[in-house]
């Protein structure tokens, strides 16, 4: 087995990969109750709560931050109704979260981009709620 790159990006890259394979989707079925191809700890009762705290309606302008494969602002933004932008610096991951989106039938309320949270590409008051989870694993 190859040593994993010192590069973050390829780094995640794997890990994005890899999230995709049956045994992982089972695993984050039975651990997160989620199947997005997520790598963080974040829970579908987690996020449900973060959702109702942040008072997600239809509509809403919603950025996922550090979002990899899409989760949990591709989970939020079915479940709220809300619009939703996902921001990540690996373009693997963001192209899985576009998959997702495609397959939730969310393409006319998602947007992607490949980006990082150090310097947002969008205007200031551009959303009105904003979630990061598991960013710092």
């Amino acid at each position: 087995m190859a040593p994993a790159s010192n590069n973050p990006e390829e780094r995640f890259s794997e890990r994005y990969s890899a999230s995709g394979a049956t045994a992982s989707i089972e695993a984050e079925l039975e651990v997160l109750g989620t199947d997005y191809q997520a790598n963080g700890y974040s829970t579908r009762s987690d996020v449900d709560e973060f959702g109702d705290l942040l008072g997600l309606q239809p509509g809403d302008r919603l950025l996922d931050l550090g979002s990899g494969c899409g989760y949990p602002g591709l989970y939020l933004a079915q479940r709220h109704g809300c619009n939703l932008a996902t921001l990540d610096p690996v373009a693997s991951g963001v192209t899985v979260g576009v998959r997702r989106a495609r397959r939730d039938g969310l393409d006319d309320r998602h947007l992607a981009v490949i980006g990082s949270g150090a310097s947002l590409p969008f205007r200031a008051e551009s959303f009105d709620a904003i979630v990061h989870v598991d960013v710092m694993c």
